[in-house]
């Protein structure tokens, strides 16, 4: 189950998130503006911008799973110095190369596991809470967060590109 609500949902919400910004850059170009504009917004002054809601998307989804699997330093480190659409298309990829590494069996044993990291000061979570009270709901502020600041600018998105392809049966 940890690996269908995170490795698979993860990846879809980046995919997602990179099908919006292949949108943003279509608007840039059809109104003659330079993308980093949309890079650089915001919603709020005290808000972190753009390229800072995918970077976070991005750790979320890649220190989340590698934690839940108990491999947290085999995680891909970043820099966070991305500017530009392509070098954030970029690193969206890598995160999803990366949790496509990841087999349901790789979380078998998460849900008991003990999570931490250094801002909880010695305390932790159980792989199944950490997933469900912090890593879900992280990755979706930072991904909502993204199509909001999209949106504000005129990107021309909505609830189906958010949500994206969807399993139905007939």
């Amino acid at each position: 189950m940890l690996y269908d609500l995170t490795v698979v949902q993860f990846s879809k919400m980046l995919n997602n998130l990179n099908a919006i910004l292949d949108k943003a850059a279509l608007v840039a170009e059809a109104k003659k503006y330079d993308v980093t504009v949309l890079l650089n917004s915001r919603l709020a002054p005290d808000q972190f911008n753009l390229i800072r809601q995918v970077q976070i998307a991005c750790d979320t989804a890649k220190i989340g799973v590698a934690r839940l699997a108990g491999v947290v330093d085999s995680a891909p480190k970043h820099d966070d110095s991305e500017t530009t659409l392509a070098e954030l298309k970029t690193r969206i990829a890598q995160t999803l190369d990366y949790l496509n590494s990841f087999k349901a069996e790789d979380l078998a044993e998460a849900a008991e596991r003990h999570i931490s990291q250094p801002r909880w000061e010695g305390k932790y979570l159980t792989g199944l809470e950490f997933a469900i009270q912090h890593a879900i709901p992280n990755l979706y502020f930072h991904v909502t967060t993204a199509y909001a600041i999209l949106r504000h600018n005129g990107v021309d998105v909505g609830k189906k590109d958010y949500l994206g392809a969807m399993p139905y049966k007939a």
